[in-house]
């Protein structure tokens, strides 16, 4: 916290925005226990990027109401609601117009409402959701005159938001399973 409150003190830049886009979410379990397609879904919330006074470094971080999960093939979907919180280092090409950049950092995200267990009556695996995961942002993108940012992310989970069971033994569990998800979105700020 000392060093995010030295950093936003001596910061060049500080501005708040809006970020939304889509997301293409798939989930991907230890051994293929049933066959899954992606889900797309949407994300939405404010975002604050602070850059240092050294040219081009910085960080963003953000509060998304994000939906992920996954198509179970021919059985329906599975799909979940999350405040999604990712902080990213920021890296800014400084040119007059438009600046690429590349940002990579953790995520955190809760789940807030959805899908806690889905039960598909004609197999014996079933799935049951997670509260909490845990990842890493890797993102690519352009500002363009200073106001708006158009990215594309890819979310790596590494937390085990999924698990499998038999309905036969409820606490049996059979497989864990992680999102995987590609996000494009754009930022405007004030």
């Amino acid at each position: 916290m000392l060093i995010a409150a030295t950093t936003v003190a001596s910061a060049q830049n500080v501005r708040l925005g809006v970020k939304g886009g889509l997301n293409v979410a798939s989930v991907k379990f230890g051994k293929e226990v049933f066959a899954t397609d992606n889900l797309t879904g949407f994300h939405l919330g404010p975002i604050l990027e602070v850059m240092t006074p050294l040219p081009g470094i910085g960080f963003d971080g953000a509060v998304l109401f994000t939906q992920k999960g996954m198509k179970v093939r021919n059985r329906g979907e599975m799909k979940n609601n999350f405040i999604e919180v990712p902080v990213n280092l920021k890296w800014k090409m400084v040119l007059p117009l438009v600046k690429p950049y590349l940002a990579a950092g953790p995520y955190a995200e809760f789940r807030v409402a959805g899908d806690r267990e889905s039960v598909f009556s004609d197999i014996k695996t079933q799935i049951k959701s997670k509260s909490f995961g845990a990842g890493l942002n890797f993102a690519a993108g352009a500002e363009i005159l200073s106001l708006l940012q158009i990215s594309v992310n890819y979310n790596l989970g590494l937390t085990n938001n999924f698990s499998t069971f038999d309905v036969d033994n409820l606490h049996s569990y059979t497989d864990k399973g992680k999102i995987r998800t590609w996000v494009i979105s754009a930022a405007v700020f004030f």
